[in-house]
């Protein structure tokens, strides 16, 4: 038997204006699921406290609630000293226990054709990873969209692109999932993420449905803009000021005479490239100062991501396979990338790659770098959606971070300004940026550092402190470093 001592949220309606968290101390097996210590509370100390379960085995979803911050089913979650129980993020009706039945209702049902339909297998295999639900709504918890516009939410796409593909159902599916707000999920993945069954609704639902929406011409005229662009230029944005390809040779040594750490192909993105082409050019700068090798094809284009996101494939293989021989014609192994979203789409889209892809800071970790001088400066990092959900890299920028700035954590949630959001629907993602910024004003941070253009460009409008780049504060980290030597 182990001991454990926890908090749990503790609110009735009848007597409480507000809910708090109790402390309650256990005995347990060891191995002893997040349920079994609920049970332990009610059984042996407060028969009054209220939470839900029905089948103990992860099936029927009943029992969700938030352990330390993340939504988890109760009954799957190992239970740990010192964690604290919380109700997912809904309306609380009493202690653990939240109103389901809101969002409950808004997930569609089948609605059957007058003539008897059976689906092919290509059918059948196409609805399989989309049935496994269990209405949980650990993904509805976690929905920034959700919070600031009017959006069915994520269990409700998956849904509806389920009887989308279902030839049994009557319903049009895809102007339903429009007028239900298909075009408000900023693709952060945050649903994905913690859906017991791994459903990976941004993928399989929110692209599928907006793909089919594309087809039936009821994509955005701003995401239509945009695709436009990429077809004419190759670029997602225009340039405002000469690119980044444009200050730069193909190729950029290292500084000192020694052989190089390593030699890195840059995919550059277009943000880095016509939008903020200098921090771009501070991470070359620290990248030649860490002895790597850089190669930087003119050829490049834009990845596709913009493209991907809104539905819009028309061109998608053009440019992928543009993008490959690219970087394959010169013979480059590893293809290095600093725009989260790129990283992300090159490693999870793009199939059969004949090169490795790396993030910038997965690559500086790895490698290791100079230490830079400390500057007196508290910062806060904004976790980019594409490089914490999209690529699974959280430590690695932090171990940058620390290197040259003190570092106070905030909560990683979406600024708004993924998944065509900041273009398609800007008073959405102006919500979620302000947002953000109170997320920033909270921690009392001198600046604020990133590690997406999206992110950095977006979360600028919305908050008063400085908004930079990793690369670029390790670039101020170096620059005091020589000015102390000097």
């Amino acid at each position: 038997m182990i001991r454990l001592s926890v908090m749990v949220y503790r609110f009735d309606p009848a007597m409480d204006t507000r809910g708090r968290l109790v402390q309650y101390t256990v005995e347990a097996n060891e191995g002893a699921r997040v349920l079994h210590v609920l049970h332990a509370i009610h059984d042996s100390i407060d028969q009054t406290l209220s939470y839900r379960y029905c089948c103990g085995s992860g099936q029927c979803g009943s029992c969700a609630v938030r352990v330390n911050g993340e939504p988890v089913l109760a009954c799957m979650e190992e239970a740990r000293d010192g964690m604290v129980i919380e109700p997912l993020k809904l309306a609380v009706k009493k202690d653990l226990v939240v109103d389901l039945m809101q969002n409950i209702d808004a997930i569609a049902f089948l609605v059957p054709r007058a003539e008897l339909v059976f689906p092919a297998k290509d059918e059948i295999d196409a609805i399989k990873p989309l049935r496994s639900c269990i209405e949980c709504l650990c993904c509805i918890s976690v929905c920034p969209a959700m919070d600031v516009t009017k959006f069915l939410g994520p269990a409700a796409m998956r849904q509806e692109i389920r009887l989308a593909l279902d030839p049994r159902d009557s319903r049009d599916r895809i102007t339903d999932s429009v007028k239900e707000g298909l075009f408000t999920c900023t693709s952060c993945q945050a649903c994905w993420k913690v859906c017991p069954k791994n459903i990976e609704i941004p993928g399989k639902a929110i692209e599928k449905l907006r793909a089919f929406a594309n087809k039936k011409g009821l994509t955005l005229p701003r995401h239509q803009e945009v695709a436009a662009l990429v077809k004419e230029t190759g670029r997602s944005v225009t340039r405002i000021e000469p690119t980044f390809l444009e200050q730069v040779g193909e190729v950029l040594e290292p500084y000192g005479t020694g052989i190089p750490k390593a030699t890195m192909g840059f995919f550059v993105g277009c943000m880095y490239n016509m939008r903020l082409p200098k921090t771009a050019l501070d991470a070359m700068e620290v990248l030649r100062r860490n002895g790597f090798r850089i190669i930087i094809p003119k050829e490049q284009v834009c990845c596709g991501s913009p493209l991907i996101r809104t539905g819009q494939l028309d061109i998608l293989d053009t440019l992928k396979r543009k993008n490959i021989e690219t970087f394959r014609s010169r013979g480059i192994d590893t293809v290095m990338t600093m725009c989260a979203g790129c990283g992300s789409t090159l490693k999870n889209d793009y199939k059969n790659l004949p090169f490795t892809i790396m993030d910038i800071n997965e690559v500086l970790t790895k490698y290791g770098i100079e230490q830079p001088a400390h500057l007196p400066i508290r910062a806060t990092y904004h976790d980019p959606c594409h490089l914490l959900r999209g690529q699974g890299i959280r430590e690695q920028p932090r171990q940058l971070i620390r290197q040259v700035v003190d570092l106070v954590e905030m909560p990683a949630i979406c600024c708004g300004s993924g998944g065509g959001v900041k273009s398609g629907m800007p008073d959405e993602a102006a919500a979620l940026g302000k947002r953000r910024g109170e997320d920033i004003q909270k921690t009392g941070a001198d600046i604020v550092i990133s590690s997406c253009p999206f992110c950095e460009f977006h979360i600028a409008g919305h908050t008063d402190r400085p908004v930079k780049n990793i690369t670029s504060i390790l670039l101020e980290g170096y620059k005091e470093k020589d000015k102390k030597r000097q």
